[in-house]
């Protein structure tokens, strides 16, 4: 499913680069991330290149999946309060083009008080 051979994250779906999923699906990976932001800090990323949450949304099958592996990994984790964040171009922090969802918790992100 991986289409951009210079992608980090299309390198991890394709087994090309180490990673060790806590969630999968036929649609999408979670893995944690490796510059954690929160005590709890995954990465929920479809197996399909595409770029941003924009070009997500034109792909309403897609943009379920991704939803519906957020609320997946949120409830193998035992999260009942988290955020879930989807950085969209460099001026927002998203470092890498291939859509993801940030998932944080354990830290309020408003505060930064811990749970």
């Amino acid at each position: 499913m991986a289409e951009d051979q210079n992608c980090i994250f299309c390198k991890i779906v394709a087994g090309e680069l180490p990673a060790n999923p806590v969630w999968q699906d036929e649609d999408v990976i979670a893995i944690q991330d490796i510059a954690p932001k929160a005590p709890i800090h995954l990465l929920v990323i479809p197996k399909k290149h595409v770029a941003d949450v924009v070009e997500a949304a034109a792909d309403p099958k897609l943009s379920a999946a991704i939803l519906r592996a957020v609320a997946e990994v949120a409830r193998q984790e035992g999260l009942t309060d988290f955020n879930t964040v989807f950085n969209t171009g460099p001026n927002s922090g998203q470092s890498v083009f291939h859509v993801h969802g940030h998932i944080l918790a354990g830290k309020n992100v408003w505060t930064g008080a811990t749970d």
